[in-house]
């Protein structure tokens, strides 16, 4: 089982269920030989101190590897970057722990945030994938920013296209996560 552990753009917030990048992972793992079920446990909203509130959930359901998607909304909210790095890290430890192999997907910021806190933040991402030793994504948006019709009106969450560009950009750490000897 995969796990997708994440905000509002996993859950695909304003899209269908089979419209968010979940869905187009299993898709795609699907069509390339991988027997994994993937399970979308994106909550819209979700902050990294969410991500540890619900973390027994993920854990319970005992995943071979599970992509973490948190920090946006902390980001948005201008929370302090060490809370933000100190809850992923927490995460990422957890799953660590059980054995759970973890991709790490990173997002940054509008700029209206200011260059120094957005360098700060994109920055969280691949320190805390150096220091824990897990894949990682830095910028899952980077083949959407300048593609017409890949967000939503919004300015913020993936359209259905966009979902799919998300899945792709994931797809090359995630198979070196995963085996396609597992079952689902």
């Amino acid at each position: 089982m995969l796990v997708c552990f994440g905000d509002s753009i996993t859950a695909g917030r304003g899209l269908p269920p089979d419209q968010a990048y979940p869905a187009f992972l299993q898709k795609k793992l699907d069509a390339a030989g991988y027997r994994y079920k993937v399970v979308n446990m994106g909550v819209s909203g979700a902050t990294t101190k969410d991500a540890i509130a619900l973390l027994p959930s993920v854990l319970q359901l005992h995943p071979a590897a599970a992509i973490v998607e948190f920090g946006g909304n902390d980001g948005l909210r201008g929370l302090p970057l060490g809370q933000t790095r100190g809850n992923l890290n927490h995460v990422i430890v957890a799953l660590g722990k059980a054995r759970v192999k973890v991709l790490l997907a990173g997002i940054t910021l509008p700029p209206d945030y200011g260059p120094d806190y957005i360098r700060a933040f994109d920055s969280i991402f691949p320190e805390l994938a150096a220091r824990n030793r897990v894949a990682v994504v830095p910028m899952i948006y980077k083949n959407l920013v300048n593609v017409p019709g890949t967000i939503q009106a919004d300015g913020i969450h993936p359209t259905a296209r966009g979902s799919e560009m998300i899945a792709a950009a994931l797809m090359p750490q995630l198979t070196r996560l995963l085996s396609k000897n597992s079952h689902r």
